[in-house]
């Protein structure tokens, strides 16, 4: 049973670095399409602008027979090729045959407008006024310009519309991955309550056996299983650590998300070796767990109060209180009492069987009290389940406030 666990872990481990993959890929292809349609959108616009500044000027030139009026005609015809260019290399290959065909349209019809303001030029240069009023009055130019303008404007809706399915992937992608990572961490969970019961089982066949020989031998047999499953399970954590660190190394747009699994793993880490690290007992200190946890930020900056009586809490509470714990701490650090150089205060009493512990932070100063409930607390809710307590969550102007009540014995 136990191999089996580990195997679907081992697949889900594996399932959710191919997410994880795949949500970064997504989000650098969609930065990527963002500058190209920023870039394609720009071009297109330099060429609208430039066939009307081209019209503006031959119409003043026309009008005042001044030639500083050319200017823009200039301008314009020597802007029209760039930009065409420029708009091919950015859609390069992938180009769909509808872009490829409005791009060759865009090319023929500017070509056909500064063809037709060059011959407007050219009879006002020879002093044929009314011939080239004539020319410039038929609806040959407004025609030509107006089919331009629609094939521009097609050309950016398909650029948009590309660049909307870019940010629907990327979004569709990044939604897949925080379902699979709670599945990941409930799976962790599940592999060290398996040990800590095969650990439960050894104890309870030690007491059982009736001659001494027999009782050295399954102790030794029981330390044995227990010490290869916590070295097979350190293993697992340290793989899945690595792995994870390795998606992120030439990645860095993934390190916030990647950092996030890691700290959440280590927590689980720290809560299993407080709960194994000694396999001759099957309990765990309340205190041990609540400073180990605190350990890693707790400072001279980071003040924290910590009282309470010596409650010794069966392992498999350990595990699902320590990642709440890790949760706590964090959101201190990031959003709470840490934050703004505050105090993180945690007490508990242990009544008939029940311990009440509370988490209080001072000094926040909270602007405004948070109404969202993220992922975290999802999952801090969750492990209130798996110990078999009660989790709940408050703020006051001075901090957050917490009160967990969870069953000593089994």
């Amino acid at each position: 049973m136990n191999v089996a666990l580990l195997t679907f872990i081992a697949a889900a481990m594996f399932a959710t670095l191919v997410l994880v993959y795949q949500t970064v890929e997504a989000e650098r292809a969609q930065r990527e399409q963002v500058g190209r349609t920023v870039e394609v959108l720009e071009e297109l616009r330099q060429v609208n602008r430039a066939a009307l500044s081209g019209e503006t000027g031959q119409r003043g030139y026309l009008i005042t027979l001044d030639r500083r009026y050319l200017a823009p005609y200039h301008a314009g015809r020597e802007q029209i090729q760039p930009s065409l260019d420029r708009i091919r290399e950015l859609l390069g290959e992938d180009a769909t045959p509808r872009q490829t065909q409005l791009v060759d349209q865009i090319d023929t019809l500017a070509r056909a407008k500064f063809d037709e303001m060059a011959g407007g030029v050219e009879m006002l240069e020879k002093g044929q006024l009314l011939d080239a009023r004539r020319a410039i009055l038929t609806d040959e130019g407004v025609e030509t310009m107006e089919r331009l303008g629609r094939a521009i404007a097609e050309m950016e809706d398909i650029e948009n519309e590309v660049l909307a399915e870019r940010i629907t992937e990327a979004a569709r992608t990044e939604a897949r991955v925080l379902p699979l990572l709670g599945a990941l961490l409930v799976l962790l969970v599940l592999a060290m309550l398996a040990g800590a019961r095969l650990v439960g089982r050894a104890a309870r066949a030690e007491a059982e056996a009736a001659q001494a020989a027999v009782v050295s031998e399954a102790r030794d047999r029981a330390d044995l299983l227990a010490r290869e499953l916590n070295h097979r399970v350190k293993n697992l954590f340290a793989v899945i650590l690595a792995i994870v660190q390795m998606s992120a190394r030439d990645k860095p747009e993934a390190k916030e998300v990647t950092e996030s699994i890691a700290q959440r793993i280590r927590a689980l880490l720290t809560a299993h070796e407080v709960s194994q690290g000694e396999l001759e007992r099957p309990v765990a200190s309340l205190r041990a767990l609540v400073e180990t946890s605190l350990a890693p930020y707790r400072s001279s900056k980071h003040p924290a109060e910590i009282d309470g009586p010596d409650v010794m809490l069966p392992a498999k509470r350990v595990t699902p209180l320590g990642l709440v714990l890790h949760e706590l701490t964090t959101n201190a650090v990031k959003y709470g009492a840490w934050k703004n150089d505050g105090t993180v205060h945690v007490t508990w009493t242990e009544t008939d069987g029940i311990v009440k512990l509370t988490w209080r932070e001072s000094g926040a100063e909270l602007s405004e009290l948070p109404e969202r409930k993220g992922f975290g607390s999802l999952l801090m809710t969750s492990a209130a389940r798996q110990f078999g307590g009660t989790f709940e969550r408050g703020f006051t102007k001075d901090g957050l406030l917490v009160s967990i009540d969870l069953p000593v014995g089994d």
